[in-house]
Order: structure tokens, then sequence, then C-alpha cells
């Protein structure tokens, strides 16, 4: 029997080969993913993507995938919503075959449907936008032609020089025509010629610069603003446009503005300055129009009609071609028995889940009603299984946190355990306020409440984060409230409680400066008295508390840590690693700065009333290592003596890291060979086989051993006894070896030292929380005036509370969730972590569509 799963170290993991009959592997893979339970792992590595089994099916699936995302494309540009994964029951469900080969063929005849409704959409959309920028054409320059017959005043020309040729020939023969009885002559006649047509207004002045270099001022030009925007059919974007006309003499010239204006992107329309044929054009776009709209609101309406219609089923369909495209890349890490046409796989999987796993097979078999069972190998040999912690909604955060800097190695204890006290602990030393802790509180159970209404909602990133660490906040919370009872703050002011441990004197002559006496042997029960947030010297009685208790939660933090590295040592039975690195370590930690802890503690329960000033402990510990055997200030007697004895302690620890475990290890590497084996090998554990092994060929060989757990499944137990070897060199584990010795004595320096942030963000959040008390609803208390200070307290109450959550709750709390991450990762979890496991990454069709929604 397995061990029981827990979240203290990892589940119990198992190496078996799955034997699947051929008709049977879409549908085993497919309910395995549904479990969720187990690992492949690929046995064709040296195979390219493009040579594998199902690489066909793999490419249909995608073309359908395709097809897809294109009708999910239509449907946002037409703003149809989609309908939530969430409302189906049965997405889940495994699909048939046959139900796959009808997808596929209506994907592809929607497909062709919605493409053909688009282009047709798409070019009536595009003949509206053109017989629209006609008419207005028609409109402005027939408006143009008009007033050029019968007013030469109007006609302006494109730039303000009234020498070019152009404009006194015009003149000169409008003028002419103008006193002819007959009325207006043509422009042909006067041999001019002219063009139209719209142009985006934000061009407009490029196109008179180059026209005007161009022809050297000889053109008439007239332009009129089109005052409601032009919808671009191609990316639906409303673009402000003109209509222009220009006049020039030539044909050649007429063709060189043609080319230009195209250049610019200006579309041209032909124009006849009859007035009678002119009306008549424009009677024919406005009946070409009315026709277009009416084509244009069907084509719409027929193709929202078959987008709704997909829209009711798209989420199922992307989830089903996403879980079979899953499957077939599963299916192409199998290997294939030609002579038994039998597929033939090799799963990690949780030791207690086979029987369930065993289940699942047996089911599908019987579904399936073949008559050859599903047979269950599992494999027993030395290699390392990947690292599976089971984790629930409340644990899964915290695991989070430690799996973001590196996995446990197998059956190695889980740093995510004191985790879930340590990390919010020390935030709320950092944070420790009663009342911001209680804001956080409320916010957590918000989320926490309406918990599966957010986990529907599509959240934005920051938003999520949030949600996901909903617990990890609850408890940063509940932290945070006891920490601001010790340190007796809430929003910078205290509690009252208790009476005050300290009295002042009762004739108090103004300015005087007075100090307080204890009341006898009373002394404040719970906290910090809250006569210390009134004194002048509060600051420095604070300051010297956080500080020394910031060493002290720094030291039990390590000290913890450390024995942690012991726990995982025995379990693996390495006494080398007992001997050579966790014994010394803990005894040259504790030589130094549980010695330190110990004088902080002793200093706290001493009664320095009635004594001398005590002594500073931060130099007697330099003085420690500088002069040995030599105190100045004496915290007690024999100090001087205990000083030395604990240095030559902490030093003789640092040879027997440094060459211990090496020396030990080449000891037991050569009594290995003396005694026939390769090598020195690792401690114990369960592996993967390296090469595919005959069942046959083990069954003859008496290597294992067929358990019958029913009709459909068959298991064999085989033990390879193969080991997992590594080649022992000795001065590489030497060179290991020094860096790590190093890094432990330099580390427990910097390491302590690096605690003492605890101190440091504890204090600048209660000093911001009482400026900020004191510039808003402090300041508007102090009103004189009753009326005035109505409305001081009315409007610096919403200053204040909006900049509590924003400053001291949000970017405060991030900076000290940030410290405290700091903290686990770098100074607790160095002492016995490494971080160099193989997560354990099992096929889950839910693990597929959290990472990849589809809504």
């Amino acid at each position: 029997m397995a061990p029981k799963d827990t979240f203290f170290r990892s589940a119990d993991m198992s190496l078996t080969q799955l034997y699947i009959a051929n008709e049977i592997g879409r549908e085993v893979v497919s309910a395995l993913g549904e479990l969720g339970e187990v690992q492949f792992r690929d046995l064709n590595p040296d195979t390219n993507a493009f040579q594998r089994t199902f690489t066909k099916e793999i490419r249909r699936l995608d073309n359908i995938e395709r097809q897809l995302h294109y009708f999910r494309a239509q449907m946002d540009k037409a703003s149809i919503p989609m309908r939530p994964s969430s409302e189906f029951d049965d997405i889940l469900t495994a699909p048939s075959a046959a139900e796959i080969d009808e997808l596929a063929e209506r994907s592809e005849s929607l497909e062709q449907r919605i493409a053909s409704l688009n282009e047709s959409y798409e070019t009536f959309k595009k003949r509206e936008v053109d017989l629209t920028e006609w008419r207005w054409v028609l409109r402005e320059a027939g408006g143009f032609f008009d007033r050029a017959h019968g007013h030469t005043d109007e006609i302006r020309p494109s730039v303000d020089n009234d020498e070019a040729p152009l404009l006194r020939d015009v003149e000169h023969q409008t003028q002419s025509q103008n006193s002819d009885s007959q009325g207006q002559q043509s422009f042909s006649v006067m041999n001019i010629g002219f063009v139209s047509g719209v142009i985006p207004r934000d061009r407009i002045g490029a196109f008179e610069r180059i026209l005007w270099r161009t022809l050297r001022g000889n053109l008439y030009m007239n332009q009129s603003e089109i005052p409601e925007p032009i919808v671009n059919p191609a990316n639906n974007e409303q673009v402000q446009k003109n209509v222009f006309v220009i006049f020039i003499h030539g044909k050649e010239i007429l063709a060189k503005i043609r080319k230009i204006s195209e250049s610019l992107g200006a579309s041209l329309y032909p124009v006849d300055e009859n007035n009678e044929i002119r009306r008549d054009q424009i009677h024919e776009v406005n009946t070409s129009l009315s026709d277009i709209e009416s084509v244009l609101r069907n084509t719409k309406t027929t193709l929202d009609a078959e987008l709704t219609q997909i829209a009711r089923s798209l989420a199922a369909w992307l989830i089903i071609v996403k879980k079979e495209k899953a499957v077939y890349h599963t299916l192409n890490k199998f290997s294939y028995d030609q002579a038994r046409k039998t597929l033939i796989a090799e799963v990690w999987c949780p030791t207690n889940s086979l029987t369930l796993i065993k289940s699942t097979l047996q089911d599908v078999n019987d579904r399936a009603g073949l008559p050859v069972p599903t047979v269950v190998n599992q494999i027993k040999t030395n290699k390392t299984p990947p690292t599976y912690v089971k984790t629930n909604k409340f644990t899964e955060a915290f695991q989070t946190i430690i799996n973001a800097y590196g996995i446990s190695k197998y059956s190695e204890i889980n740093p995510g355990l004191p985790t879930i006290v340590t990390f919010p602990f020390l935030f709320a030393v950092m944070f420790g306020d009663f009342g911001h802790g209680f804001l956080m509180i409320l916010a957590a159970a918000a989320m926490i409440f309406w918990e599966k209404k957010l986990l529907r909602t599509k959240l934005d990133e920051l938003t999520y984060m949030a949600f996901y660490g909903r617990y990890i906040m609850l408890m940063m919370g509940l932290f945070s409230m006891y920490t601001g009872l010790i340190y007796n703050d809430v929003f910078s002011k205290s509690f009252t409680v208790f009476p005050s441990a300290w009295k002042w004197p009762e004739n108090i002559d103004e300015g005087q400066l007075v100090e307080a006496s204890l009341k006898g042997d009373y002394r404040y029960p719970f906290g910090l008295d809250w006569n210390w947030h009134e004194a002048e010297n509060s600051l420095l009685f604070t300051n010297s508390f956080k500080m020394k208790l910031s060493i002290l939660l720094g030291w039990s933090h390590m000290t913890y840590s450390l024995c942690l590295q012991y726990l995982n040592a025995r379990h693996f039975k390495s006494n080398v690693d007992i001997f050579g690195n966790f014994l010394p370590g803990m005894l040259f930690f504790q030589s130094i700065f549980g010695y330190l802890v110990v004088t902080i503690v002793y200093k706290w329960s001493v009664d320095w009333t009635d004594l001398k000033s005590p002594p500073g402990l931060l130099n007697m510990l330099i003085f420690m290592f500088l002069s040995p055997g030599n105190v100045e200030d004496p915290l007690y007697s024999g100090q001087a003596v205990v000083q030395v004895v604990l240095l030559l302690l902490a030093v003789i620890q640092v040879p027997i890291m440094l060459f211990l475990k090496p020396l030990w290890l080449r000891r037991e590497h050569n009594r290995a060979r003396e005694l026939g084996y390769r090598g020195l090998g690792e401690q114990s554990r369960v592996s993967a086989l390296d090469e595919d092994t005959e069942m046959d060929g083990q069954l003859s060989e008496g290597r294992g051993s067929i358990a019958s757990d029913g009709e459909g499944v068959a298991m064999i137990i085989q033990d390879l006894g193969e080991e997992e070897h590594e080649k022992f060199d000795f001065t590489d584990m030497m060179i290991h070896q020094v860096i790590h010795t190093i890094e432990f004595c330099l580390n427990c320096i910097s390491h302590t030292a690096s605690y003492l942030r605890l101190w440091a963000l504890s204090l600048a959040h209660q000093q911001l929380s009482i400026v900020l008390w004191d510039m808003t609803l402090g300041g508007a208390f102090k009103t004189e005036s009753p009326g005035i200070r109505v409305v001081m307290i009315v409007f610096t109450f919403y200053l204040w509370f909006f900049l509590t959550i924003a400053i001291l709750c949000v970017m405060e709390g991030t900076s000290a969730m940030l410290h405290s991450l700091r903290l686990h990762w770098v100074e607790a979890m160095s002492k016995h972590f490494i971080g160099d496991g193989i997560p354990f990454q099992p096929f889950s069709f839910k693990t597929l569509l959290e990472e990849d929604p589809v809504d």
C-alpha cells in the first residue's frame, strides 16, 4: 500500500506501462484526459512532428480550428456574443469519431457560406461607398459648374496667384460667353479638361502643393468638405473626405493629374458639365444606392442569423477540437507494436490513483466490447519521478509561491506547508495594523463569497491575481489584525481596552518636561501599552523593540528551515548530509546568532532601573570577532569565556563542513569499487525506463507477476532492478562543497541582517499612517468652528479613506508582500531547498482549458 497523500511531502509516484488495443487508443487517452492523473512520457523523442503516426489527424483538426476561429472573428466583427462554455453541461464528454467527421463537414460548409455572404456584403458595401462618394461629387461639382458658368468670381484657384495664364484665359472666355445671347458655352470648346473626385481630408494640403509645383499654377481647383464621414469597408474606419474639381489644359497633363490623385488615395468619378445629364446621373446614383442598401440589409440579416446560430455552439466546438488535438498529440507519444496491433504508453501517475486509473480503463474496454484487456504494467526502477503535491483551492496559491522559485525534489519536504503560516505572518509583522488588516479581510471575504460568480467572469490580469490569491489575502489580513493588537495600532491610533501601566505626575506646569512612572507591579496584559503612543520617546522605544524583534523572528525562521534540512536527510537516509552539512551548519549558526538572540532575551528580562546603562549588543557581537576574550562592558558575568568558547565552536565547524562530506563520499566510492560495483548510487527512488521492454520476456524470465483486477484490465508488477548511477568525481564534489561552505557562512550574516526589513517596513508603515491621519482627519477634528468642522470631517474622511486604501493597503501591502516573498525564497528556503525537482504535468483537459480558455 502506498502512503496516504499529504501536503507535507509529494505524492508517491509509479511508472506504469499501458498496453492498449489500437481500436480504443483514442477513447483511452480521452478518458485519462478527463481523469487528469497521468503524465505521458514521449517514447518517440527522435521522431519529428511530421513523421509521427497521427500527423494527418492533427492537420485535419488544425483546419477545423482555423475555421472556428474564422467564425469567431466574424462574430466579433458583427458584435455577436458567443454563448459561454459554462452553459454547456456535456462539453467534457468525449465525442465519437463520427461526430468529429460531422463537425468537420459542417464547419467546411458553414465556412463556405459565411465567406460567400461576407464577400458579397463587402462587395456591395464597397459599391455603396463608391456611389455615395460619386453622389457627393455630382452634387458639389455640379454646383461649381453652375457658379462657373454664371459667376466667374466664385471660381477659386488653388493658390493666390492671379497671373496664372489659365485663369486669364478662363476669365476672358467666360466673360465672352456671358455676353452671348445663346447662354453658356461648354468647357470642351474652350479646350479645358477637368478631373473630379474625392480625397481624404488630411491629404488635401499635400495634394495642392504637389499640383502647384507640377503644373506651375496653371490650373483651377475647387474643393468642398463632405460633412458626413465616409466608412472604409476594409476596416470599418470613418474617414473625413473632400470633393475636388481640377481644370487644366491638355490631355497629357490631365493624365498626369489622374496619376497624382490616385497615388494620394483619391477616388476619381466622371461628371458631365451638362446640367440635364448630370441630373440624370444623380437620379441613377440615388436609385442604385436605394437598391444596394436594400441588398445590404438583407445580406447583413442573413449573415447575422448564420453567425448567431453558430454562436450557440461555437464554444462547445472549440473545446471539442482543442481536446481532440491534445488527444492525438498524446497518441503521437506512444510506440506501436506491429505484431500485436497494440499501442504502448508509459505514464507517471500517483500510486494511490492506480485503482482509479484501472477502473477507468476497464470502463472504456466494457463500452468498446473488446475481448483483449488493457494491460497495466507497473515498473519499479531507481530514477527520479516528477514531484506531485496535491492541493486544494486554499493551498494552491501558497504552493504557487513555492513553485515560482523551484520545484522540490521527489519525496522532499514541501516548503509550501510552513509557508501557509510564515508567509502571512512575516507580512503582518511589516504591515501590522488592526484597521488595515480588517480592510484586507473584507476584500478577501468578498472575493471568497462571490467565488463561483467570479470564476465564471473574465477578469483583467490584476484583478485575477488578487482573486487567485484571495486566501493568501485572507490569512495576511488575519495575521495583520493580530500584529496590530500586539503593536496596539489601529489606523495610527491605539486601543485603550486595559488601563495603562504608566502614570503621569498630577501637577504639571505648562511646557514642563515630565516623565511617567510605572504603577507598582502592574503590567499591560497584552501588546504594547497605549501610553507609548503619546510619549516623545515613542519612536526611540518602538525602534529598539521592533529591531530586536526582527532579529528574533529571523533567527526562528532560519533555524526552523535548517531543521527541515535534517528531516530531508533523515528521510533519504543520508548520514553524510546530517553530519557533513546540517550538524556543523546548525552549530555554526547557533554559536553566533543563537547567542545574539539569547543575549537579546536576557537583556529584555533584566531590570536596568537601578543598574548602569545596558551594553549595546551590536558592538558586543562585533568585538566578539575583533577582540575575542575582551569585554569592555559586560552583560553578565563570565561573558568573555562563553564568547571565546562559542567562537571556537563556530570556527571548528568550517573545516568540518568543508571536508567531511567529500571525504566520506570518496571512502564510500572506493569501498563500492572494491566490492565490484560500478559506482556510488544516490538514494533509492522510483524511476522511469530508458528503453522499451518486452512483456513476454519479462514474464518468461520470472521478473514480473500478473494481478487480475477485473475482466477488462490486467496488471503486471515488474521490478527491473536498475539503479540510477552517477559518476563520482572528488574534484567536483570538493569544489561544490567549498562553494556551499562559503555561501552558508556568509549568508548566515547577510540573511540575519536581511530580516531587519521587518523592522524598517513596520516603522515606515506606522509613520506613514500617522502622517496621513494628521494631514486629513486629525486636522479636521482640530478645527474650532463647529460648522466648518463638520464639513471638514466629511470631506477629509473620504480623502483619508481613499488614500488609506490606495497607499497604505494597496501600495504598502504589495511592498510588504514582496519583502515577505524574498525572505522565504532567499533567506529561508536556501537553508534546505534547492528547487531542482521535476514538476508533475498530467495530461488533463481541465488544466488545458484553464490555461487556454475558449471564452
